[in-house]
């Protein structure tokens, strides 16, 4: 097996663990991660399987029925990128967030750097009580439409 295709093969596990994750499965997550691996998002900066697993639980707990979708995926020497749309509900009301991954793993396959991109704002315009205001401020600083 050539390294290209091992690589392949470990960031398919991994997204497809991703698009299947449940509190249950969180328990595999020293499988794809390694000890000391990294977890960036628009709100946290994480080290280590603990409290990787600990965002996902929170995740789990704040989020109903959370759901990664895997659009593309890109790998190449020990790097990958993967986009995605994330969809739950919060209290009722549910949301669609499109977002980034980018991924570098170490010498035996496992992530040490995972660092999510998505627009916080995104989100919060498809909430209850902060979605009107969030608007309001997407519309207020847009620059006015070209003719």
């Amino acid at each position: 097996m050539t390294t290209a295709t091992r690589d392949s093969q470990t960031l398919s596990a991994l997204l497809d663990w991703y698009a299947t994750l449940t509190p249950q499965s969180l328990y595999d997550l020293p499988r794809f991660y390694a000890e000391d691996a990294r977890f960036t998002d628009p709100f946290n900066s994480v080290r280590g399987h603990a409290a990787i697993q600990a965002l996902f639980a929170h995740m789990f707990e704040t989020v109903d029925v959370p759901r990664f979708a895997i659009q593309r995926q890109v790998m190449g020497d020990q790097e990958a990128f993967a986009t995605w749309v994330f969809t739950g509900a919060v209290r009722g009301h549910a949301f669609s967030v499109p977002g980034s991954t980018h991924l570098q793993f170490d010498d035996d396959g496992r992530v040490c750097m995972h660092c999510d991109y998505w627009d916080a704002a995104a989100l919060w315009r498809q909430l209850p009580v902060i979605g009107a205001p969030v608007r309001w401020l997407q519309r207020h600083f847009a620059a006015p439409p070209t003719r």
